[in-house]
């Protein structure tokens, strides 16, 4: 139906190249080729959906006193103010930032990227 067209024609140097319904010449690989070259793979894994969290901070709390947690109740967290926000990307970490406030909502500003090990 789709289907184009090829026509096979001996190049220059002798080595096979195809011509597609457009006239274009495309010429025949064996290297294999990388995502960002694969053109369709792009956009396959642009729309991948993965869990971002951007960790404050934690605290250890046994279960009874999370039961006796109310509307108002504060949960002393273990980082510091001045400390540097985790961003982590199903649960690994990959940056650090700092929080900020843009209109009524929190976001974080990225300091540094952290690189694959």
């Amino acid at each position: 139906m789709g289907e184009e067209e090829v026509q096979e024609t001996t190049g220059a140097e002798g080595a096979e190249v195809a011509d597609g319904a457009d006239g274009a010449e495309i010429e025949p690989s064996d290297e294999p080729r990388t995502i960002g070259e694969a053109g369709a793979m792009d956009d396959a894994v642009y729309d991948i959906t993965i869990d971002v969290t951007a960790v404050l901070g934690t605290a250890s709390m046994r279960v009874s006193q999370i039961l006796k947690l109310g509307r108002g109740a504060v949960v002393e967290l273990d980082h510091l103010v001045s400390e540097a926000v985790e961003l982590r990307a199903e649960n690994q970490l990959v940056a650090l930032g700092e929080v900020v406030v843009i209109d009524d909502r929190l976001g974080v500003t990225l300091t540094e990227i952290i690189k694959g090990r």
